[in-house]
């Protein structure tokens, strides 16, 4: 395989990882300030809180392994998205700064504030929302070059169809990927109020999630032909992820093999992701990059791989142990510890 695309296969695994991962914590923000809206945060917030204390803190090393990656790799991207990105990237990291303070404040300082709760749930979607725009930016259509300026062209981003169906897309699969986790979460724990309601919300956030799926592909071929035309040629992946969730929602509905339900939904999403990814080579950045256009030289390409793949090595079984002996402690799972 060339190191081009030995390279972004290695950046979509890292990038797949954080999605997953960050979905999970980003929901479970927003799921616990829900609960306190609705009166039924004494039923689900010991769930929540058990599976946040241990994780919140590591989920952007995904993020920052990715990000560093693909500047390693591809300098060129660092040039046309750098400049573009400035506005929601500098949000993003404002609201991941807010989110990280207020989890801190809101569990071990104030305890009962809302507004801290609010400002740690508020940003569970918003974050995504705005990380989002990398993937809409990079179907064309929302950047100027002149020469050497890049500028993002603000307008056409905000009144696009297919930039909103990417942030609906986003806030429903975190609402989902999440709601589906503290679902199993929650049997695991024998926690059956908490069970409940965590089945309901999973169930919910089923259907925008699918809806959203079909409003990004209608909103795809009318931004950028080329790349549905693409996904037309991978369409047994993106089949495989709707049977996936199907299954999900089948064993989520039944009530029973909640953990083989999130499993499912890590299946869909792995489908849908790497059929986008597929379908999306060999560009980075319609119509201005692609793979082998802006790939680093080989020798550091080499190394690239090398070093990222032994972080992929190492972090994998760290993150296995986190869950063993804290998410998935028989004692620490029902609030025994």
């Amino acid at each position: 395989m060339p190191v081009e695309q030995l390279g972004i296969t290695v950046l979509w695994i890292f990038l797949y990882g954080y999605l997953i991962v960050a979905s999970i914590d980003f929901g479970a923000g927003f799921y616990a300030y829900f609960g306190r809206v609705i009166h039924i945060e004494t039923a689900i917030a010991p769930i929540i809180s058990r599976y946040l204390s241990p994780v919140w803190e590591v989920t952007n090393v995904f993020l920052v392994f990715f990000f560093v990656g693909i500047v390693g790799f591809y300098p060129q991207t660092a040039y046309y998205f750098g400049t573009a990105l400035l506005i929601p990237g500098s949000i993003a990291l404002v609201l991941l700064s807010i989110r990280g303070s207020f989890y801190a404040f809101a569990n071990y300082g104030a305890g009962k504030s809302n507004l801290y709760l609010l400002a740690y749930g508020a940003t569970g979607l918003l974050i995504p929302a705005a990380l989002s725009t990398v993937f809409t930016i990079s179907e064309g259509g929302f950047l100027a070059v002149r020469g050497n300026t890049v500028s993002l062209l603000l307008s056409e981003l905000f009144f696009s169809t297919y930039s909103w169906a990417v942030v609906l897309l986003a806030v429903s699969s975190v609402l989902f990927i999440s709601s589906t986790f503290l679902t199993y979460y929650a049997a695991r724990a024998e926690d059956r109020t908490a069970l409940g309601w965590l089945r309901l919300f999973a169930l919910w956030a089923g259907v925008p999630t699918i809806i959203s799926s079909l409003f990004v592909f209608i909103a795809l071929r009318n931004h950028n032909p080329h790349h549905f035309a693409r996904t037309l040629d991978v369409w047994w992946m993106f089949a495989l992820s709707l049977l996936c969730f199907i299954a999900a929602i089948s064993m989520i509905l039944r009530k029973e093999n909640y953990g083989m339900a999130f499993i499912m939904v890590m299946l869909q999403f792995a489908f849908a992701f790497f059929g986008y990814g597929i379908s999306h080579l060999p560009y980075l950045l319609y119509p201005y990059l692609t793979l082998s256009s802006s790939v680093t030289n080989l020798a550091m390409g080499r190394a690239l791989v090398v070093s990222f793949v032994a972080g992929l090595i190492l972090l994998v079984p760290a993150l296995i142990l986190l869950l063993r002996l804290f998410l998935f402690n028989a004692k620490y799972v029902k609030g025994q510890t």
